[in-house]
């Protein structure tokens, strides 16, 4: 049979962490969201969501997605802070800030501030209230649009949350006639387990034209 040559795995049987190392390890390599946003008091909060894409451009959207705490299958902060302001920044990691980045992935309680532990910078964004990070090379000022709840609501659960972009902050080295310079933006992208790799080789391929038949 052709299918002899794969393992095939029934999540039902399953268990979540190991749909979950499955999931990780096949969808790679993931763009990292670092996601800043504000408690209802004012307590800034930075974190970094590795399932994370864009969605369309009319309105500009975006999402991630942030799943329940492993600890103890709570909302994280981050969604907390979004639900209850709709509002977040997305933040850009590239190999300078990647360590710092990596700091902030630790369960720090409520009343931490992020940027303090991974010493990076917090300035004021220009719509909504969540800062940027100064040392990112390119942030999202983005509005709530929904949130999607998926799963039971115990561990392993999730949400996607879809945010309208209105307003985008790119350094000025990186900008030459409305595209970005992926070269020059030298982001980093999430694996598996503690695995992540440098966007540092591209290559082109030209789309075919309509074919006829």
């Amino acid at each position: 049979m052709i299918l002899s040559k794969f393992i095939t795995i029934d999540p039902a049987q399953n268990s979540n962490q190991d749909n979950y190392k499955l999931l990780i390890g096949s969808i790679v390599p993931r763009p990292i969201a670092f996601v800043s946003t504000l408690s209802k008091d004012g307590v800034p909060n930075l974190a970094p969501f590795s399932f994370f894409t864009g969605v369309c451009s009319n309105p500009p959207t975006i999402l991630f997605c942030p799943m329940l705490r492993g600890s103890d299958g709570q909302k994280k902060d981050t969604l907390v802070n979004i639900e209850e302001t709709g509002e977040f920044v997305v933040n850009v990691v590239d190999e300078e800030i990647v360590g710092k980045m990596n700091l902030t992935a630790s369960e720090f309680s409520s009343d931490v501030d992020e940027f303090v532990e991974a010493g990076l910078t917090p300035i004021p964004a220009k719509v909504v209230k969540p800062p940027l990070v100064l040392e990112s090379p390119l942030s999202m000022e983005c509005k709530l649009q929904q949130v999607l709840y998926v799963g039971e609501g115990d561990v392993g659960s999730g949400s996607v949350v879809l945010g309208t972009v209105v307003r985008f902050h790119v350094r000025r080295d990186l900008y030459d006639a409305g595209r970005i310079d992926i070269t020059h933006l030298k982001p980093v992208a999430r694996l598996a387990g503690s695995a992540y790799c440098p966007v540092r080789e591209t290559f082109d391929l030209q789309r075919p034209g309509t074919i006829q038949r």
